[in-house]
């Protein structure tokens, strides 16, 4: 609570119209009203000190959000800094953006979706499920071609010519479109036949990472963001996929209607747009 809001305060009182200059005087001064003892002035003063230093937080709101597998590391950050910052909590859950398409239009009680894609969003729009004029792009993609291995992916992502692997995971084509991206991808090098029986799905490009970090595939398509932060390659070896071998992976937000009246919701938006968070998502190797 601000100063101006304990003046309001002061003024529901209806203490004889005492302003905060008599309430800090000495508690030996007579008071204007019999009633008013000191022990009440004192219990009056007590009470201001308590709201003026009272935490902006202590009126603060949470908003549920959906969030695309690839953007978890990035969001997690913001969601931190964004409490941090506004007292607000974003609750963060993270699938594929297909799966939670399918959610919203059952409604699942989310009120923002941070999508892998444009589309998505899109038609959430026209399904009448979201907030007017919500929808942004946050973030532009960038697919790698990614092995656990320092020598498991050469620059120029040779590797995927010559069958020196046994497992390629990748995300379901269906549901991420990172998977998707990663289908275009093979489809633009002439290999999707070939390579067929090598394939390992799984649910959303978080599940791909998992299959070669764990080893159970030797290399995957995965998110940029999820192999790099600051630049720089944190594990293994990877091949930034051009991006003219598959669909752009531009990423947009919305927020849904369940959102509306909550304050939570609407200073994340604005958040999203702010530098502190725009630097976050560039670090992680997005464009936007």
């Amino acid at each position: 609570m601000n100063r101006i809001d304990l003046h309001i305060f002061w003024h529901f009182t209806e203490v004889n119209s005492l302003s905060l200059q008599s309430i800090s005087a000495p508690l030996t001064r007579p008071p204007h009203d019999p009633h008013f003892t000191p022990m009440v002035r004192l219990l009056f003063f007590l009470l201001g000190l308590f709201l003026i230093n009272w935490p902006v937080h202590a009126w603060a709101a949470q908003v549920q959000v959906a969030v695309a597998a690839n953007f978890a590391a990035p969001m997690k950050l913001i969601a931190q800094a964004f409490e941090r910052d506004t007292g607000h909590k974003a609750v963060l859950s993270f699938g594929a953006t297909g799966q939670f398409y399918a959610q919203i239009k059952n409604a699942a009680p989310f009120e923002a979706l941070l999508a892998a894609d444009d589309r998505t969003p899109a038609q959430l729009e026209s399904d009448r499920l979201t907030v007017t004029g919500s929808r942004f792009t946050y973030a532009r993609g960038r697919l790698v071609l990614w092995s656990r291995r320092p020598d498991g992916v050469d620059p120029q992502g040779q590797v995927l010519k010559t069958g020196a692997f046994a497992r390629l995971a990748m995300a379901n084509p269906k549901l991420s479109p990172y998977g998707g991206a990663a289908a275009q991808t093979l489809s633009a090098l002439g290999l999707s036949e070939a390579w067929a029986g090598k394939i390992v799905e799984g649910a959303n490009v978080a599940q791909a990472f998992q299959f070669v970090a764990s080893g159970n595939a030797e290399l995957g398509f995965v998110a940029l963001s999820q192999v790099t932060q600051d630049g720089k390659l944190t594990l293994g070896s990877a091949w930034r996929v051009p991006t003219s071998m598959h669909q752009p992976l531009i990423q947009s937000a919305v927020l849904l209607k369940p959102s509306l009246g909550n304050p939570a919701a609407t200073a994340l938006w604005a958040y999203l747009k702010g530098k502190q968070a725009q630097d976050i998502i560039r670090s992680f190797g997005y464009d936007l």
